[in-house]
């Protein structure tokens, strides 16, 4: 640790190496499991819930749960992972993932987005 000449911190230095993003790094992307689904944000409906078309082919409104409110910032056009509601699967959600963009690469390149980006 870095101290000025009164014996506090100083501020004005960093303590640490700055991060390296290693573009070779490897990513490590969650795919769809069991009864998951990917989708596209269509519409924000309002509060927490908005429609999300699906890549089965239905269109769901989804939620965020709360544990996830605060940490998830979804837009319009967003790629997410949804997790139907067990009783009205054809028409209810819950959205608990996002991807990022190199998350979509990949998938991209392992074919999951492949058959269904012709679609949109």
């Amino acid at each position: 640790m870095a101290f000025n000449r009164s014996g506090f911190k100083n501020k004005n230095k960093k303590n640490s190496a700055p991060l390296s993003a290693n573009p070779e790094a490897p990513i490590r992307v969650r795919t769809p499991r069991g009864k998951e689904v990917l989708g596209i944000v269509e519409q924000r409906v309002g509060g927490n819930r908005m429609l999300v078309k699906c890549f089965d082919g239905k269109t769901r409104n989804c939620r965020i749960p709360g544990r996830l409110r605060r940490k998830l910032w979804i837009r319009e056009g967003d790629k997410v992972l949804v997790e139907p509601i067990e009783f009205e699967e054809d028409t209810k959600g819950q959205l608990f993932f996002k991807y990022t963009p190199a998350q979509i690469q990949l998938l991209q390149k392992k074919g999951f987005l492949e058959k269904i980006e012709n679609e949109f």
